[in-house]
């Protein structure tokens, strides 16, 4: 990317540190906790995680934007909501090549209003990061339009330094869904080419086309209420793909609400910023636990809070995992599972108590990845089984929470 139309942007650290690029996405600045993805593909599922929230995402592929942006990979489920606060990335291709894409990266950065900078040492700022642990940092473009100044740098430095930082901020209120609705979709299989694109129908968002939806006929055997505290709408879909009547509800809905719906089963789902801080969510799984015998399944900030109304702490992580290429182990069978992440706290181990077992454990770094209650049908998981892009290797957690709700049915 090299024309005469580049608009020059940084990226600034909270150490100081200064990276020079150009911009790709809208004008402006953004600050928030910058993290590193190591994940190859994905790009368009990584920004519309809710989970990245107050995130500026850094993807150590270098080259990303080659099969540009569609309709159908959001995995926003409120919406086609971007939420990470800025990408950085190392080359932007300049030529995308899909049948399904839609608008290039840069054209969708800018239609969702999101900062980005391209042609940057991702290498460097990702050796920086592993070596220091997630900094905060602010992606500023150039304020005269074309130029960064050094009145830029200095601004860019203090909004850095400014910034509060991830840990003690509850973000899953502010990502979820406002309002109560049902999910019907099932998951996406993709069912055409551009060999028989004719014989099949047009581009058309799932309901048809290059698509065929599954789940959706499948006979809805358990009515389950999922909390929402960023939710991806993957999860949705795998739930229903397995029998569920789906039903999501605001973060902060009452769980007297909640179990007036009569779930056969509660779904805690993954979301942003540091699980402490929801008191409101903690207290929910609380009683979920204490006071009843429905089967709950968590997966990523739903891990953490399982563990926290457990009697668990958890802890900021210096680094956090993000990527699509963790080894993670099934104690119980010692199976080694490739595993999508993305979280920047975990539940430490050493403070579950009697009636909490860990079932998984990460091999990078032997941080918690999975509890299970012994005296309740109810656990959760750290990493993210409804990976879309992949890896599938835990999707059958989604099969081990069918079989305990129904199990509690029979």
């Amino acid at each position: 990317m090299n024309s005469s139309a580049e608009i020059q942007a940084i990226l600034a650290l909270a150490d100081g540190t200064i990276f020079r690029g150009v911009s790709i996405g809208s004008l402006g600045h953004r600050v928030g906790e910058v993290v590193f993805n190591t994940a190859m593909t994905g790009y368009q599922e990584i920004l519309t995680d809710p989970s990245y929230a107050r995130q500026l995402v850094t993807l150590t592929y270098p080259h990303i934007g080659n099969t540009g942006t569609n309709s159908e990979d959001t995995e926003s489920g409120n919406g086609h909501q971007v939420w990470a606060d800025g990408l950085i990335i190392r080359d932007a291709t300049m030529v995308t090549s899909n049948f399904r894409n839609s608008e290039s990266l840069s054209d969708y950065l800018q239609n969702h209003d999101t900062v980005a900078i391209a042609e940057i040492d991702t290498r460097q700022l990702t050796r920086l990061l592993r070596d220091k642990g997630a900094q905060n940092g602010c992606i500023m473009t150039a304020s005269n339009g074309k130029t960064i100044s050094s009145d830029d740098e200095q601004q860019a430095i203090k909004l850095a330094q400014e910034f509060a930082g991830i840990e003690g901020m509850d973000l899953a209120k502010e990502c979820c869904t406002k309002e109560t609705f049902e999910w019907t979709a099932g998951t996406w299989d993709l069912s055409d080419t551009l060999l028989n694109r004719d014989a099949v129908g047009s581009h058309d968002s799932g309901t048809g086309g290059f698509f065929k939806q599954l789940g959706t006929h499948v006979e809805h055997k358990f009515n389950v209420v999922a909390y929402d505290f960023g939710t991806k709408t993957n999860i949705l879909r795998m739930l229903v793909d397995r029998g569920c009547h789906v039903t999501v509800v605001p973060a902060q809905k009452p769980i007297v609400d909640v179990l007036a719906m009569n779930p056969d089963g509660i779904f805690l789902s993954n979301g942003p910023g540091d699980p402490a801080a929801c008191g409101y969510a903690i207290d929910s799984v609380r009683h979920i636990i204490e006071q009843t015998d429905v089967p709950t399944f968590g997966i990523c900030l739903g891990h953490q809070l399982v563990g926290l109304a457990s009697g668990a702490n958890t802890i900021k992580m210096k680094t956090g995992h993000h990527g699509a290429n963790h080894p993670v182990q099934d104690l119980a069978t010692g199976t080694v599972m490739i595993t999508s992440q993305n979280h920047g706290f975990a539940v430490d181990e050493d403070t579950l108590p009697d009636n909490v077992k860990s079932t998984h454990r990460s091999l990078f770094d032997g941080t918690n990845q999975g509890i299970e209650l012994t005296n309740k049908p109810v656990f959760s998981f750290q990493g993210h089984p409804e990976a879309s892009p992949g890896p599938h290797d835990c999707a059958p957690l989604f099969d081990k929470f069918a079989e305990m709700m129904e199990k509690a049915k029979s």
